[in-house]
């Protein structure tokens, strides 16, 4: 789970690096001016047009997998597995199991009755 959980941060860091390049290299609607005074897109790799249809889609897909990414690291870090009682299902713990019998029986002694936060340990905070 964990190898899978490393992978899909893995790619979603990189959707995000590559949407933030791809934002980066488009021209918004003010950049048709410029091409009026000498830095038309004409002469580039994908034509006039070709350039903006590309990067607009590649943008695109890359956002759709970075939302997928994103929607399942929420649902695998909200994964809380089920902690297994093992064969015996729901049995009683079994620290208070004699401390409950020698209750029920009548023979405490005085060392079981101390309480159970001064047992060593319990007064350390979590």
């Amino acid at each position: 789970m964990l190898y899978l959980k490393t992978l899909i941060l893995v790619v979603q860091l990189l959707s995000a690096l590559g949407v933030i390049g791809l934002v980066l290299l488009q021209h918004g609607k003010g950049a048709d001016m410029g091409a009026a005074f000498g830095s038309g897109a004409s002469g580039s790799l994908f034509g006039a047009t070709g350039s903006a249809n590309f990067l607009s889609c590649t943008t695109a897909i890359l956002a759709a997998v970075f939302f997928v990414t994103t929607l399942a690291l929420t649902y695998i870090g909200s994964y809380k597995p089920q902690v297994s009682v093992g064969v015996l299902g729901n049995a009683p713990v079994a620290a208070s199991a004699p401390a409950a019998v020698k209750a029920a029986s009548g023979t405490a002694s005085p060392v079981s009755a101390a309480p159970a936060s001064a047992a060593p340990g319990n007064d350390v905070p979590k």
